[in-house]
């Protein structure tokens, strides 16, 4: 890089090690985090900071109506992505210093307990260890916009809040139903949740407040308060349906955490596609090269283009292109070398010369479809050598008889050699989603353009935190 000529020409293996390493992302979470916590010294924090390693930790706020799953939800997450798990009522009852006991106070004369010292005890009990080392799942607070502004002022956002939504009348009903543990404090459902355990079931009573007309006062306060809620938090937040099986509100839920918010960090994309014959590879790359104006490298085509120039790694290959046999990674892999792939974007688009560039992709996708799909789409497609149309005899018939006399089929397609083909994607998909760890499967089998957006979406935002693994029982 020559300091001295502007505009500078930054290395195209610069951008690739910063987009790799999410350098951009790191600096701007630490210049954040500098102004909102104010350290009187700005290095030894941010030193500390990347000491903790923690920016992709959950910090999550659950919210919702009364009986709309909060509390399961915010277990069940916990459990999945071990994180500490806080109540306002934890928070309370785990903490003893001064705070906690005026909180306290406030309680046992009944009366609400500031807002203001609400944030100071969330901003005490969230700088402790097992919060920022494993991040946190907050249920059920802030209940209010005063509370939110107040944790926003003491330095808490979350990175995802997840509002749980049902018609009231099922909340009223689902509530009723509501039973406590009075051993552990854990919540059970006559209909839903029922404990098989004879000694649990003893042990259940019937919390207070859960009456129709107490559920309906509660939930008039909460729809008083949940829009300025919203108004606080309106790009983090998402309204989740709660009136389905849990597992499913579960699923919703986790794919929202997971997922990371939209960078302002320079990105290139640069995808790898893969599939069988036949699965749309071709099209998909070139709605992707036309849209974003990025380089579609089909590796066959290059090949091939490689045999037409008579180079001397293009008169190693050309007997395999001639025979449609699969060549040594070897000399693949040096000839895709010398494109320089980290000055372009690319989208290959042939299943089996995948095997070189793993460093340089940061998208993988798998389009999946099945050797009877395949099979049809093929050998029933003909050319008509007079206008080079192509026909297909169930999605595109020719439109006379004459035309239909006339038509040809490529040689490439026909049942056989498809399914030749098809044996050889088979004999190394394995090894290729193993290769990819990360690849995203779709399945081809419908619209080319509802795959196209699938991609689209993939390609446009930030890929979803990796889930972590789930801890195995001793």
């Amino acid at each position: 890089m020559d300091a001295t000529r502007k505009p500078l020409r930054i290395p195209p293996a610069m951008a690739l090690y910063a987009e790799e390493q999410g350098v951009f992302d790191i600096i701007q979470k630490m210049v954040k985090k500098v102004l909102v916590d104010r350290p009187k010294d700005p290095i030894q924090y941010m030193i500390d900071h990347l000491s903790n390693d923690n920016d992709d930790v959950p910090r999550v706020f659950i919210l919702g109506p009364p009986a709309s799953g909060k509390h399961t939800m915010a277990k069940l997450l916990c459990k999945r992505l071990n994180a500490t798990h806080l109540t306002p009522e934890s928070v309370l009852s785990s903490d003893v210093s001064l705070l906690a006991k005026e909180a306290q106070s406030y309680r046992d004369k009944g009366q609400e307990v500031p807002d203001e010292l609400w944030a100071k005890l969330m901003q005490q009990r969230l700088s402790k260890v097992d919060c920022i080392k494993r991040g946190w799942i907050l249920e059920g607070f802030p209940k209010t916009r005063e509370q939110a502004l107040k944790l926003q002022m003491a330095g808490i956002c979350p990175d995802h809040l997840v509002v749980l939504d049902a018609p009231d009348i099922v909340l009223i009903e689902r509530n009723m139903g509501k039973r406590i543990d009075t051993a552990n404090g854990e919540v059970y459902h006559t209909t839903f949740d029922w404990p098989s355990d004879p000694t649990v079931q003893r042990n259940l009573v019937e919390p207070e407040g859960i009456s129709e007309e107490e559920t309906g006062l509660r939930l008039i306060e909460y729809h008083r308060n949940i829009p300025g809620i919203l108004r606080t938090y309106p790009k983090t937040s998402k309204k989740i349906n709660a009136d389905q099986p849990y597992m499913d509100v579960f699923s919703q839920v986790l794919t929202f955490v997971l997922s990371k918010p939209r960078s302002l960090a320079p990105h290139t994309p640069r995808i790898l596609l893969y599939g069988p014959p036949g699965s749309g590879r071709s099209l998909q790359a070139s709605l992707l090269a036309q849209k974003y104006g990025i380089v579609n490298i089909c590796c066959g085509q290059v090949l091939k283009e490689a045999v037409a120039d008579q180079t001397k790694l293009g008169e190693v290959i050309q007997p395999y292109i001639e025979n449609d046999q699969q060549g040594g990674n070897s000399f693949f892999l040096r000839f895709l070398t010398n494109l320089n792939p980290t000055s372009f974007n690319k989208s290959p688009s042939e299943d089996f010369h995948l095997v070189a560039l793993p460093a340089v992709t940061d998208r993988v996708f798998s389009l999946d479809l099945s050797d009877d799909v395949v099979i049809e789409r093929l050998s029933l497609c003909m050319t008509d050598p007079v206008s080079g149309e192509r026909y297909h005899d169930i999605y595109k018939p020719a439109p006379s008889s004459e035309v239909h006399e006339r038509l040809q089929q490529n040689p490439r397609h026909s049942e056989q050699r498809v399914q030749a083909r098809l044996d050889m994607y088979h004999a190394n998909a394995e090894e290729l989603d193993e290769f990819y760890p990360d690849v995203i499967h779709i399945n081809a089998d419908q619209d080319p353009y509802t795959v196209f957006e699938f991609i689209e979406s993939y390609t446009v935002s930030p890929l979803p935190r990796p889930l972590p693994e789930e801890p195995t029982s001793p």
